[in-house]
This record gives C-alpha cells, sequence and structure tokens, in this order.
C-alpha cells in the first residue's frame, strides 16, 4: 500500500486513540526518524508509529492489520538487513519504551523494547550487577535477545536469552500475553533464540549477576604477518581457559583513533580482544601468555569500568555507516581451517573490514540444544566478517567479498547462521531453516499458533506450519 491510500477516516480514529507520535512522509521528522543504523538501507514506510506504551503497540497492529499494511518491528534498529523499517508499510516503533527498572535484592531488571544495552549497563552498574549483552553498546536489547545474544559475559553467564526470565508480549490477535518458564512456555521456548517472528515484545526481564565496578580488557596489537602463529597461540589459549575470561581473535585495520599512534593508523594488523571478570591479579596472569609475543605493535590492555569496556567499541561502528556482516558457527579450529582464514582476511579489499572468531562454550555449552530455541550450543567458536565503511562506491565489491568468505568457509562450519549477523538474509527460509536445524519444526508449530498468517514476516521469518502466506 502506498502512503496516500490509507484511509484518512481511519487514520483519523487511529490519531485518536493512539497516544504516541504518528510520523507519515510528509512531517518534518520522517526521513530523521525512517533511519536505522545501517545507511545501506534506505526504506520509505507509510507510517511510523513511535508507541508509548503497550497499548499502543497493540492499536498500532490492529490499524495495520485493518489497513493491510506490513508491519516493521523496531527496537534499537541495530540489525545489519534493517528489519526495522520497511517500504508501504508501518513501522512499529518502541524507542520511546527504554525504562530501566532493576531490583538488585532479587536481581533481575525489567527493560522496556526500545532500550538499548548501554542503558540497562548504567542502570544495573549502580549495584555493581549485569547481564549479558552485546559488544556495542548502542545495540538495541530486543533484537540481540532475541537472535541469541553473544556479548563479553557470554563464558560465564551465557547468551542474553539464557538469562531471559520472562517477557510481555502482544500477539498478531493483539493480546496481551505474558511468557515464562511457567506461563505460556511454548512461546517462550521459541522468543529465546527464535527471533521476532511470534509478537512484538514490548518488555523483558533479566536475571543480573555481580560484575564489576571494574573489569580487565585485552587488546594487545601485533603485525599482521604474525596472524597466523597468533592464532594458533590463541587456539591453545581457549583450550584451558577459564569461564571468566572471553577473548577474540582478529585481523583488522588499526582505525584513526587519539589513543593509537597515527603512524599505526590504516594498518593491517592481528589482535586479541577481550574481557576478564575476575580479580585483576587472576586477569592478568591469565591473559600474559597473549600480551607476551614477540613484535607487539602496541598493547591497549587495561583495567576500567564495566561500562566503558562495553561501550569501547561504539565509535568504530557509528550509526549512518555502511555495514554488512555474515556468520557461520565452528566446532574446531584446524590448521586448515587457520590457513584459510588468515589467507583470505590479508586480502581484504577496505581494511576496515573486521575478521573476528569469537571464543564461545563454557556457560552457552551448559543449556542443552533443546531446551532453547537457539541451538549452537556445541560450536567453540564464531567466524564473523564484520563489514563496515564509508563510501557507497565500494559497496558492491565489499559485500561480493564478505559472501564469497562466508561461502568458502562452509567447509569448516556446523551449517548453523547467528541470527544477529546473518548479512541481508539471502537465501530466506532455507538459511533459517538450516540454522535451527532440528529445532525449525517445533518453532513453525509455535508460530502457527501465535501468527498464523505470518503478520511477523520481516525478519529473519519462520513460516506458519500449515501456512500458504
Amino acid at each position: 500500500m502506498k502512503p496516500n491510500q490509507i484511509n484518512r477516516t481511519a487514520l483519523n480514529s487511529f490519531r485518536q486513540v493512539f497516544k504516541g507520535s504518528l510520523i507519515g512522509p510528509s512531517d518534518s521528522r520522517y526521513d530523521r526518524v525512517r533511519r536505522v543504523w545501517n545507511s545501506l538501507i534506505d526504506r520509505r514506510p507509510a507510517l511510523i508509529a513511535q508507541c508509548t506504551n503497550t497499548a499502543d503497540v497493540a492499536s498500532a497492529l490492529q490499524f495495520a492489520r485493518e489497513n493491510d499494511l506490513p508491519v516493521a518491528v523496531r527496537g534499537g534498529a541495530h540489525h545489519v538487513a534493517g528489519y526495522g523499517v520497511c517500504d508501504d508499510g508501518l513501522v512499529i516503533d518502541m524507542s520511546p519504551m527504554h525504562e530501566v527498572q532493576v531490583d538488585p535484592e532479587n536481581r533481575t531488571v525489567r527493560v522496556g523494547a526500545g532500550a538499548r544495552w548501554a542503558e540497562v549497563d548504567e542502570a544495573t552498574q549502580r549495584f555493581g550487577l549485569a547481564t549479558p549483552g552485546g559488544e556495542v553498546s548502542e545495540t538495541g536489547i530486543a533484537g540481540l535477545t532475541l537472535g541469541g545474544g553473544v556479548g563479553y559475559l557470554r563464558r560465564k553467564y551465557g547468551l542474553s536469552c539464557d538469562n531471559l526470565l520472562s517477557v510481555e508480549l502482544v500477539s498478531a490477535e493483539g493480546r496481551l500475553i505474558n511468557a515464562s518458564e511457567t506461563e505460556n512456555t511454548d512461546l517462550f521456548w521459541a522468543l529465546r533464540g527464535g527471533g521476532g517472528n511470534f509478537g512484538i515484545v514490548t518488555e523483558f526481564e533479566y536475571r543480573l549477576h555481580p560484575v564489576g565496578p571494574d573489569v580487565n580488557t585485552l587488546n594487545p596489537i601485533y603485525p599482521i604477518g604474525e596472524a597466523r602463529q597468533a592464532l594458533r597461540l590463541w587456539r591453545e589459549f581457549t583450550a584451558k581457559a577459564p569461564e571468566e575470561a572471553t577473548t577474540a581473535f582478529a585481523i583488522w585495520g588499526v582505525p584513526a583513533h587519539s589513543d593509537i599512534p597515527e603512524n599505526l593508523h590504516g594498518t593491517n594488523v592481528c589482535l586479541f580482544d577481550g574481557m576478564h571478570i575476575g580479580p585483576s591479579d587472576v586477569a592478568d596472569a591469565d591473559f600474559r601468555p597473549l600480551r607476551q609475543m614477540d613484535g607487539k605493535l602496541l598493547d591497549l590492555s587495561d583495567r576500567v569500568p564495566y561500562v566503558e569496556a562495553q561501550r569501547s567499541f561504539d565509535e568504530f561502528f557509528p550509526e549512518n555507516g555502511l555495514y554488512y556482516w555474515k556468520a557461520l558457527f565452528l566446532d574446531e579450529l584446524s590448521n586448515e581451517a587457520i590457513e584459510e582464514i588468515v589467507s583470505r582476511a590479508e586480502k581484504r579489499p577496505n581494511p576496515s573490514i573486521l575478521v573476528i572468531i569469537r571464543h564461545l562454550g563454557g556457560a552457552i555449552d551448559r543449556v542443552g540444544r533443546n531446551e532453547t530455541a537457539y541451538r549452537h550450543r556445541g560450536a567453540q567458536f564464531m567466524l564473523s566478517i564484520d563489514g563496515a565503511w564509508k563510501d557507497p562506491a565500494e559497496s558492491e565489491r565489499n559485500i561480493a567479498w564478505i559472501r564469497n568468505f562466508w561461502e568458502e568457509m562452509q567447509p569448516y562450519s556446523n551449517g548453523g547462521v547467528y541470527l544477529n549477523f546473518s548479512g541481508f538474509g539471502e537465501g530466506d527460509s532455507d538459511l533459517w531453516q538450516a540454522s535451527h536445524g532440528a529445532n525449525y519444526a517445533r518453532l513453525a508449530k509455535v508460530k502457527h499458533i501465535y501468527d498464523p498468517t505470518n503478520i511477523f514476516r520481516i525478519n529473519q521469518n519462520i513460516r506458519p506450519a500449515e501456512a500458504t502466506v
């Protein structure tokens, strides 16, 4: 439906019950609020409904159904594929719904679906608590959690979805539903890794853990020529790493930053990245092998407040950049895989493309494959190819290179895809089915129960088990 085809009478009636802001193409705010984090995404919705509460979400969804409008659900709008916006449809924007309520005695936190991880971290750290979030603090909580949620606390405390205690959700029919381990358990199972397929989650409740206030960070930087040796050393480190230590190996171009000597800006390097939430002396000892390789160019490792560590990558992935990310899971890092990764990463078309391997395991692996919809519990590593650039003229070349790299690494993968780093969803249902594996059939059945006509399809879509849509 085109913007000028929305029934004016229906729109006027909608305005009478909707408490938030309704923004259409003629509104001076339209171009600003329709933008998402990734500037490769440029879509023009018919209407944007900025919701102030759950009732607004329900009335917006009802308006979309009655007027046959496609629905995009927006939380933090940080997904590379731009699922938080659509062409010629209704964007249900929950960004105004970002209240954070901490219960320090019970170590829980309730968070509105429009919140970002920076807001959660700041509120919970006042009590020395945290829940696993992402690695960029401007990421929205909703999409990250529903897709799994891989962050710096993953080895000690698991994924974001593993720490989810309950949700409040508006169903496709407009009903308000609560889901937890004891209520609507099928839905709660699906929401932990199945994405935004089953309704609009308006509030999340998480378990909190003692973290901080200070943590040790790991950031030694080495010449690119040391990448093979560094990756083999890191493989040895991960085999015995304590769960308090969460690390990654990366190949990148040194960004221009005031903390980095100018002569290194733009230089291709390899590096270790990580966080240790144990005592400082223990962290120093644990990280020492990764900081003592020969030829070190720079070492930015430090003891810093947890909230500072959580936002350390924010400025390198700012809003309105050009992004394309794809990831896959690896059960092991064989010598052949190491050679393939390094040799390809050395030939990146743009130095700002980040090739990063994250260590998983630990608490993630202690949850059964069928306990949540997120099933990649046994994978020890995740390879992510994170494209970030500024010149639109590079887009076609960079995207093609990332796709090719990802495809060439498939023989080393278990076939799984991390939903939050899934490119633009190429392969659509085939990709999601392969990634969910044995859990897919159950997800499709839950989808049929809660969204039988596939209203929520602008996402990593799971088709209802009996749907023809």
